[in-house]
Formats: C-alpha cells, structure tokens, sequence
C-alpha cells in the first residue's frame, strides 16, 4: 500500500486530539451548567446545537462519509489526481445540497423545532429555541465541508489535523462565555453566535491543512459524473441508516421535553459517556475504515482481520474500565464536575442516574465502531441500514413504553439496550465474511482476562469512592478526591491487566513500531 496506516499509533493520535477536545468541551459545559444550569435558556440552546448537528450525521461525519471515505481511499492506491478530482467533485455537490438545506431550515425552524422537543410547545422554551436555531443552523454548512476535508485527510493517513479540529469549537466557546461573563453580554445570545463562527474557524482550519498536503479543494460548479452517481447510491442506505440513527436520538429527547430539566440531565450525562465513547470510538472510526478500504483494495485479507482484531482490543481495554467506572461511581463524576451555580444536588442527582445507564451501553456503543468498518469497506451500506431498523424499533419501543414507569430514565435505558442489540446484529452478519471478520487467538485469550481485571477495579472504585466520600462535598478538596479517586482507578485496572496478563508490554511495544 501507499503511504500505510500505522493502526495503533493512528488510534492514539486520534484519542489524544479527541480527549484534549472532550476535556475542553468539560470545561465548556461547566461554564454553561454554572450559568444557565437545567433551565429554559439551556434548554432551548442544546436544542437549537442539536438541529445542525443532527443533520450532519447525515451530510458530513455520518453517511456521506461512510460512502465517501472507502471510494477515495481505493482511488489513493491507484491514482492520487483521479483521487483528488474525485474529492472536488464531491465537496461541491456536497456544499450545494447543504445550501439548499440551510435555507429551507430558516423556513421551517419552528417545525424543526417541534421535530425535536414538542414538549416546548407550551412554553418559552419554543420561541427562544426557534430563534436560536435560525442562528446555529448555518454551522453545518461550514461543519460538512470540514468533515469531507477531515476524511480526505484521514484517508491519506494525516489524522491529526481533523481530529485537532474541533478543539477550536470548545476554545471558542469557552473564550466566548468567558468574555459574555466579563462584559455583561447575555449568555444564551453569545452561545448561539459562537456556533457559526466555531464552524467557520474549523473549516478554514481543516482547508489550509490540506493544502499543505498538495490537496486544493477548490469549488466549482456541481457536476454530476458516474463516480457521483455510485457515491450517491452507495451513500442512500448510510443516509437511511444515519436517519433511523438520529430518529432514536429525537425519541429520547421528545420524552425528555416533557419533563422539566430532563433534556439538560441528559445532555449532561451524555458529555460524560461521550468522553470515553469519542477518544476510543472516534479514534477507530477515523482510523479503522480507510485502513480497511485500503487493504481490500490491495488484497491484504490477512492485514484487515489482524487490523479489525486489534481495534476489537483496543476498544476493549479502554472502554471495559470507563463502563465500570460510570456505573460504579457516577454521582461524585457528575458532581464535582457539574454541580455548582445554578446546577443543583437534584441536578446532579437526576444525571447521575442516567450516566449509569448509559455506562451499560457503552461497551456497545464502541464496539458498534469495530463492526461497522467490515461492511462499509466493503461498500455495503445496506445491511447496516435495515440493522438501524431494527434498532428504531428496540430503542422507540422500550423509551415511549417505559417513559410511564421510568420518566425520563426511560430514554437512557432505551438508547443503551439499543446499542447492544445492534451490535449482536452487526456480530451476526459479519459470520458471512470468513476468517475476516472472526477473533483471531490473541484476543479470545484476552477477553476474560479483560473482564477480570475490570471487576477487581470495579470493587476498588466502590471501596475507595466510600471512603472519600465526605471530601467530594468539601470546597477547594472535591477536585483533588476525584482525581485521587480516578487515578486509584486507573492504577489498580492496568496492574489487574498486566497481572492478569490480559494485554502484554511487548504486545504494546510492537504494535507501536508496526506499519499494520
């Protein structure tokens, strides 16, 4: 292959810019929690963000993306001015369809807005949730361009430039919130503004990179050529798929719309799941679907199933111990981090419950990340759309049924019980590629080790978390009792792993130095 992936080191680049970026939309939630806590204002921002970004699952990072990323990656091998027309082509059919979304979005905001939380409809939430939307929703036209640049990049093996990217959204934002604090400007006005300027400044970012990596994107007027017309037919079923996708997210939040404070406990309970979710699964996803395309294209069978093996590993020795720990100790993360201001013990309370359910559904969630690279580098988006179906279908059923018993909980049990269901059925159809798709030795002998070492830190965190319990409530010590607490977390977990001989030094070491 041109230009190789190093799997590993890949994995890491994308984690570290991922995790820099999640610790700093930490710091940018806590701003938001600390001045508008669970109220109306919050509340009708996080729907107002939501809109845009839930369309760009769509047209950005979601199906286009799943479509586009395989076909330019296999052009890479042969081809690289045939790759490059290919992406040009691509960006301005992409931007003008996202043009024409956009305006349309500002004629019918207030539909959207009730798409997204009807709950509103009888309160102030509505309005100042419609007028914000019409300010944010331009953030995915210049956020869709950035993600097809960011997977152009990838697919070339230059991973850090995308995945610095959205560090420039939570800096912005927190420099923002700072500066409305400072001189007196209203919090949810300065929110709302921030938002198109962060995907301006992300765009830019991602556009000088790349060409600096002699790939110019320049517009030109849309054509459609026969490698469009493929991309688009092979990127229908991953729009279908992303649809049912973003459907199960409206199901919980319209639940959520009708108990007050509860779109706010999620969202936050949502920003902690999401860190561990975004550095491990992120870091795959990014990583794992171009080296794969690249592979198929060159006929390295045995490189693909080593490849999808390790990120199976991966996923596994990182995500297992975040999922404990947000089981085991969600409330002293969610208050020390939250609770404070306008974010009340109720708040952090009512969090805490969610992030525990969430943290069941974790693992899932990553592994959803290792499984679905199998099929769209092989350019089939079909199976994993009537897969998403089936999901829709577990994940409406258990949050509009259970909502009567659970409240709100209820779309939290229903998103992590969905998440296990898809990845059984991704598991399942995977059996039809071979030896590609099965677990190699290596990780067969891990897994219970895995599992072992994540019970003995389970038991310790619950011990330790006991004991420091009277410091998470102690001004100026809370801090330094969550560090202490998750850095005895981290400790004990990696000496039951090696004790356990779940992953090995050497393993590490060699991973580090191949070109897998």
């Amino acid at each position: 292959m041109t230009r190789p992936i190093r799997l590993i080191s890949g994995f890491f680049t994308v984690g570290g810019w991922t995790l820099l970026s999640r610790i700093a939309g930490f710091a940018r939630d806590i701003l938001i929690a600390g001045f508008l806590g669970a109220g109306p204002v919050a509340e009708a921002f996080l729907v107002a963000f939501s809109l845009p970004n839930l369309f760009r699952r769509f047209f950005a990072e979601g199906a286009f993306n799943m479509a586009f990323i395989p076909m330019f990656a296999k052009k890479l091998e042969t081809d690289a001015t045939e790759a490059r027309d290919f992406a040009r082509d691509a960006l301005s059919g992409l931007v003008t369809v996202v043009l024409v979304l956009t305006l349309l979005s500002q004629l019918c905001m207030p539909w959207l807005v009730l798409a997204m939380a009807s709950g509103f409809a009888a309160d102030s939430r509505f309005d100042m949730a419609v007028d914000f939307g019409r300010v944010t929703f331009p953030y995915i036209l210049f956020i869709s361009a950035a993600a097809l640049i960011s997977g152009a990049l990838n697919a070339m093996g230059r991973f850090w430039v995308a995945a610095a990217a959205p560090v420039l959204l939570n800096i912005l934002f927190i420099s923002a919130l700072l500066a409305a604090d400072y001189l007196g400007w209203d919090i949810g006005q300065t929110l709302v503004w921030t938002v198109p300027v962060a995907g301006i400044a992300q765009l830019a970012f991602v556009w000088i990179a790349a060409k600096r990596e002699g790939l110019t994107l320049n517009l030109r007027l849309p054509r459609m050529t026969p490698e469009l017309k493929k991309l688009a037919l092979i990127a229908a079923p991953a729009a279908m798929a992303s649809g049912v996708v973003q459907i199960n997210l409206l199901i919980g939040r319209q639940v959520a719309s009708f108990f007050d404070g509860a779109i706010a406990w999620l969202n936050y309970a949502d920003r902690l799941y999401q860190l561990p979710l975004g550095v491990v699964g992120i870091a795959i996803g990014v990583v794992l679907l171009p080296d794969l395309s690249r592979r198929l294209q060159a006929g390295d069978a045995d490189g693909g199933r080593s490849a999808v093996n390790r990120a199976a590993e991966f996923s596994l020795v990182l995500t297992l111990p975040s999922a404990v720990a947000l089981m085991v100790i969600p409330l002293p993360l969610v208050s020390v981090l939250f609770q404070r201001g306008a974010f009340d013990a109720n708040d952090a309370a009512m969090t805490a419950l969610a992030l525990a359910i969430y943290g069941l559904g974790l693992p899932a969630f990553v592994l959803q990340k290792v499984l679905q690279p199998l099929f769209f580098a092989r350019g089939d988006t079909k199976t994993p759309f009537y897969y998403a179906l089936w999901n829709l279908f577990v994940n409406a059923g258990l949050a509009i049924g259970l909502s009567y018993k659970f409240g709100f909980l209820a779309a939290a049990i229903g998103t992590s019980t969905a998440g296990w269901v898809m990845v059984a059925m991704l598991w399942a159809g995977s059996r039809k590629m071979g030896a590609a798709a099965k677990m190699d030795t290596r990780l067969k002998r891990a897994l219970p080790r895995l599992l072992a070492a994540n019970l003995v830190m389970g038991a310790a965190l619950w011990g330790v978390s006991t004991w420091l319990t009277p410091w998470f409530t102690a001004p100026g010590l809370r801090y330094a009792a969550l560090v202490a607490l998750v850095f005895a977390g981290v400790v004990i977990y990696f000496a039951a792993v090696f004790a356990f001989g779940a992953i090995r030094p050497s393993d590490f070491k060699s991973a580090m130095r191949r070109k897998t």
